[in-house]
């Protein structure tokens, strides 16, 4: 039998429902609210092996090591206090003002990373580079989610200044460079109330969603206004983001216009100016229904000179999942040194799910169109594997143990071994599914995909995507 065929199929996963909760959108409703229809609703079968249109299994365990990992959990949350305000401590960025755009998923992602580089760092990023990116097919009335903006800044698109493009005039100028480089964004566990705090705590604030019916200052029953404090307890999914920068254990129940379970809440910076809530923050009890269950954490930035050259296919991001019915997949991205000789020190990839496992390295010389034989000789050669188990779900930069030294014009490959316990499709990809959102090109890749490290299939040709895997070099 053919191997290639023995498989039981190709199970190509479409959507992660639960990660892409967050963002704003003018078209589902007026004003600065509203939100992207759910992918797990929109998408199309584009994958000819049967594809699964199924998110992933969501993991619920707690933190335990990460690599790298700019966040740890005290054991029970001991080390926590019961109450913190990160304006306290200098460390949240100035409130600013979306206006009647649908942008606030970009306002939250740099908000976010704005805060975790504060106190020591004091910067002011732009929201109208990230939300008017050529590679994003919505405007910005049209809104966005937080997919976008990890796809932004991971691949080094942004962030800029907010000087070099001003929010509100319509046009974002060509040319701009990022100032800083992201090289971890990690999505912490839902509703872990422990983990969103370690992360305010100690990195900065943690981009989230919530439900609402407030449209800049208009009042909502779940809205108290004179408190500044928010509760929604129905069904309904989120439809805007925030930043949750501090907490408050003993916030009473009785605040809210709706009585909460128990005390408790989150304090949140909005992006609706300082006329909203308390000069901008306010406060969402932790018995509401969305907020904690998407939570991003900016905690891997780094100066823009810590690497020269940036090897990617998938500038629009983790688009969906692919695998085997399995919880090991095998990937590989082949990439053609540029100019001058470099030296390739890390490479990047999603972990779709918690305690995910890795194997990763680096092959040189790989040949034209490497058959099965080809990459059974070149594991055998594989240079400067490292692995490790990551705690969370999100994007991680693993560097070498040592550089890899490529010629311009040499063909060199970034092999990745991943395991994701509970999961069908461990393997996060780019692929355009025809929904109008993010301008995809799937022929600025050879990625190649296998169940077990010896049989290989083209990802472009065979399933019509490309692998989530960038490398990062140096000349040398």
């Amino acid at each position: 039998m053919n191997r290639k065929f023995s498989w039981t199929g190709m199970l190509l996963a479409l959507v992660v429902s639960v990660l892409f909760t967050g963002g704003c959108s003018a078209v589902a409703a007026p004003g600065p609210e509203g939100h992207l229809e759910s992918k797990q609703s929109r998408e199309k079968e584009t994958s000819r092996l049967e594809p699964e249109i199924s998110r992933e299994t969501e993991s619920t365990v707690s933190a335990k090591e990460t690599e790298p990992s700019a966040v740890e959990i005290p054991a029970g949350g001991s080390e926590l206090p019961s109450r913190y305000d990160a304006r306290t401590d200098g460390r949240t960025a100035p409130v600013k003002n979306q206006g009647d755009l649908g942008t606030c998923w970009a306002f939250a992602s740099l908000l976010a990373l704005e805060s975790s580089l504060l106190p020591e760092e004091s910067y002011d990023f732009s929201e109208d580079h990230m939300s008017h990116d050529p590679n994003f097919l919505l405007d910005q009335k049209s809104g966005g989610d937080y997919i976008m903006s990890m796809a932004y800044l991971l691949s080094w698109r942004g962030p800029v200044l907010e000087e070099e493009d001003p929010y509100g005039d319509g046009i974002s100028p060509e040319g701009l460079t990022a100032v800083k480089h992201v090289q971890e964004i990690q999505i912490l566990p839902e509703y872990d109330r422990d983990a969103i705090k370690t992360a305010v705590y100690r990195t900065g604030g943690v981009q989230s969603a919530l439900y609402t019916t407030l449209q800049g200052q208009q009042d909502s029953r779940y809205y108290k206004e004179e408190n500044g404090a928010y509760y929604y307890s129905g069904t309904l999914p989120p439809n805007h983001d925030v930043v949750i920068v501090g907490w408050d254990d003993d916030y009473p129940a009785e605040n809210f216009s709706e009585l909460p379970p128990d005390n408790g809440a989150f304090l949140c910076e909005n992006s609706w100016g300082t006329e909203f809530g308390k000069d901008g923050f306010f406060y969402v009890s932790y018995y509401d229904t969305n907020l904690g269950s998407t939570n991003l954490v900016y905690s891997g930035v780094e100066p823009a000179d810590n690497y020269e050259q940036i090897y990617q296919s998938d500038l629009c991001g983790w688009l969906g999942q692919i695998g085997y019915g399995s919880e090991n997949v095998w990937g590989a991205n082949v990439y053609t040194a540029s100019e001058g000789a470099q030296q390739i020190q890390a490479a990047g990839f999603y972990a779709v799910d918690a305690d995910t496992e890795y194997e990763i390295s680096v092959v040189t010389d790989v040949p034209q169109n490497p058959t099965d034989a080809d990459w059974l000789r070149l594991k055998r050669r594989k240079s400067q594997m490292v692995s490790g188990k990551l705690s969370y779900a999100g994007y991680y930069t693993i560097p070498f143990p040592e550089p890899v030294t490529v010629q311009a014009g040499e063909r060199f490959a970034i092999i990745v071994e991943l395991r994701t316990p509970g999961a069908v499709h461990p393997m996060a990809i780019e692929y355009d599914s025809g929904d109008g959102r993010c301008l995809v090109d799937i022929t600025d890749g050879e990625g190649y995909l296998s169940a077990d490290g010896d049989v290989w299939e083209r990802v472009e040709t065979e399933q019509e995507c490309n692998l989530c895997l960038k490398a990062y070099a140096v000349m040398r």
